[in-house]
């Protein structure tokens, strides 16, 4: 089967799925495993895959969809042993931004109240466990 340009999907499960082209960023995520830093910095230039990898890391790391761990099949972060041990094993909270955009405030800040919201939705779950 044929691979596809991704141009402009920034979802890394979509991208995945749906055989795209992906360059390979997955030690991405070993480094941020193994940065002791408290808070990690990821500048980029405009366009350049900011929610890509923020996606990627969000499928890596979060618990509440351990089927993901079959996206990094054939990648170079699958070869990491001690790594793949952290797969699907936290919860995340993952947010962006690009879609909000409006042409006032009051809006804007309606569409941010509304990403928060499904934020909370979304991990619910976790209120009713440990």
């Amino acid at each position: 089967m044929r691979k596809r340009l991704n141009l402009g999907i920034s979802d890394f499960k979509v991208v995945m799925e749906d055989n795209n082209y992906f360059v390979d960023k997955s030690l991405l995520i070993k480094e941020v495993v193994e940065d002791e830093h408290a808070i990690l910095l990821f500048p980029r230039p405009r366009r350049f895959g900011k929610t890509m990898n923020l996606s990627m890391l969000r499928y890596f790391f979060d618990k509440s969809m351990p089927e993901n761990r079959a996206l990094f099949n054939g990648l170079k972060i699958n070869g990491e042993e001690e790594i793949m041990k952290h797969c699907c094993r936290y919860p995340v909270i993952f947010m962006t931004f690009k879609d909000v955009k409006a042409n006032s405030w009051n809006i804007t800040l309606t569409l941010l109240k509304s990403e928060i919201s499904n934020l909370y939705k979304n991990h619910r779950y976790l209120l009713e466990g440990n």
